[in-house]
């Protein structure tokens, strides 16, 4: 199975909301390892804001980097090695080692964002590779309409 056939077969879903929360920075891959880029998305949250874990998962890290909190969710079965999605900055409502069910409540989102706006980023890692955490993103299939003539 490759990684675009298993991402779509997870379905995860947002985690925050509902509804669906805004984006307000999209994911823009770097060049290379060290270059500039977005690697992952920034969702509209105000400070508080219940962040849900998107799936089931594990609880690998929940503390804080660089003086900002951090929780990383690892997901079981997703390849070698497994994705992970990361949340920041938090306040961890769960322990490293914590399993949960797509759903949990997580963390609050807190501030000291980089964002003009509070709100959390979300990413995405398989091993040192960033993705876009919305192809975990379960979404309906496109469909054309007929041209009026």
């Amino acid at each position: 199975m490759n990684t675009t056939t298993l991402l779509l077969a997870l379905a995860l879903c947002w985690p925050l909301g509902p509804p669906a929360p805004d984006i307000v920075r999209p994911w823009q891959p770097p060049a290379g390892p060290y270059a500039a880029g977005h690697r992952g998305i920034d969702l509209a949250a105000p400070e508080g804001t219940t962040v849900h874990a998107p799936a089931d998962g594990t609880v690998t890290f929940a503390g804080p980097v660089g003086g900002r909190g951090v929780l990383t969710l690892t997901l079981p079965h997703t390849g070698t090695p497994p994705l992970r999605t990361t949340f920041s900055p938090v306040t961890p409502l769960t322990r490293t080692g914590d399993h949960v069910r797509a759903g949990t409540p997580l963390a609050r989102v807190a501030p000291g964002t980089h964002c003009p706006e509070t709100c959390l980023h979300w990413g995405l890692l398989r091993g040192k590779q960033y993705l876009d955490p919305l192809l975990l993103l379960h979404r309906a299939p496109s469909r054309l309409l007929p041209l009026l003539s």
